[in-house]
């Protein structure tokens, strides 16, 4: 693993615990030095880096607020914290993003998620949250996903989309008679915001799917063989094959508490863009329609029909806050 210097507000400026807490701000202080050294990243051997942000040896500064006991001196009782702070995390990551993992390799995606999170540390309480800005680190750090940048921002954008579908909140879903009698020259239909569209280069619905597949029944032959008096010899599946370019519309939502992924026609995606941009649902149609290259061919009265009717099924339009 690559050594990595911590960078931001947190890490920046060499934090010193207070000698004793006799205040607010001194406690504050204590903390801010704890959560510095909770941060730092481990070495390459998994453990904590032997020096302080400013060159002290680190064995000096853990004295100064971390007791020893009589089995680990404080450097061995902070290094026990800063270790399983960075075990949990990488695992929730792991988890949380096996079709990242499966694009750029076990390897590399450690180094990735440690890269991540040395720039990005933790800020909620819920690790549901860990990966919200996975996004913009790929964007201003593409290196960490070379040679397939394009493959894995497609990815990290569809499973935070799942995150969010998945317990993202939600508003009342509109009923017929909420927009019975507004003309559509002037009605607006606001989109649940757990509901992602997402406008991607690649089959990655496709691939997360084979991934998942792949991953569960390895998991399967593990269990099957954890009892046994022989051992069977491994049937390795072929890892899935990575997809090629292809265009797909996507709409990454939940209905009844399940999550599901809806592939969208371009038309049907654009006219949800629009309405997602506050367009009423005449212009958003009229611009979807005069932008497709099947505008003629098309019986768009039935089609719209078809589609508004799918799309209120599914509770996805709700009332504008």
């Amino acid at each position: 693993m690559k050594r990595l210097k911590p960078t931001g507000s947190v890490t920046g400026n060499s934090p010193r615990p207070p000698r004793k807490i006799a205040s607010r701000t001194q406690l504050r202080e204590l903390q801010r030095v704890m959560a510095n050294a909770l941060f730092r990243p481990l070495t390459p051997e998994w453990g904590m880096q032997k020096r302080w942000v400013d060159g002290r040896r680190m064995h000096a500064l853990a004295s100064e607020f971390i007791k020893p006991n009589d089995r680990l001196n404080s450097f061995e009782r902070l290094e026990i914290y800063n270790r399983q702070y960075w075990f949990r995390l990488l695992d929730c990551l792991h988890d949380d993003y096996p079709g990242l993992r499966a694009i750029v390799g076990q390897r590399a995606f450690v180094k990735l998620a440690t890269a991540y999170l040395a720039r990005y540390p933790s800020t909620s309480y819920s690790l549901r949250d860990l990966g919200n800005r996975l996004e913009a680190f790929l964007r201003d750090e593409p290196q960490w996903a070379a040679p397939r940048e394009k493959l894995a921002l497609d990815m990290v954008l569809f499973e935070w989309a799942q995150v969010v579908a998945f317990d993202g909140p939600s508003q009342p879903a509109i009923s017929p008679d909420d927009v019975l009698d507004v003309p559509a020259d002037r009605l607006r239909l606001n989109l649940q915001p757990y509901l992602s569209l997402l406008e991607l280069d690649y089959a990655v619905d496709d691939f997360l799917l084979a991934v998942k597949a792949r991953e569960s029944e390895a998991l399967r032959k593990e269990a099957s063989n954890a009892v046994g008096s022989n051992p069977r010899t491994r049937n390795r599946r072929r890892a899935p094959r990575l997809p090629a370019q292809q265009k797909v519309y996507l709409a990454v939502h939940r209905h009844d508490n399940q999550l599901y992924i809806k592939r969208l026609e371009p038309e049907a995606f654009a006219i949800l863009n629009a309405l997602s941009r506050g367009e009423t649902v005449e212009a958003a149609c009229v611009m979807a329609i005069e932008a497709s290259d099947r505008a003629e061919e098309t019986d768009w009265p039935a089609r719209l029909r078809e589609w508004f009717n799918q799309w209120s099924t599914l509770g996805w339009f709700c009332r504008r806050s």
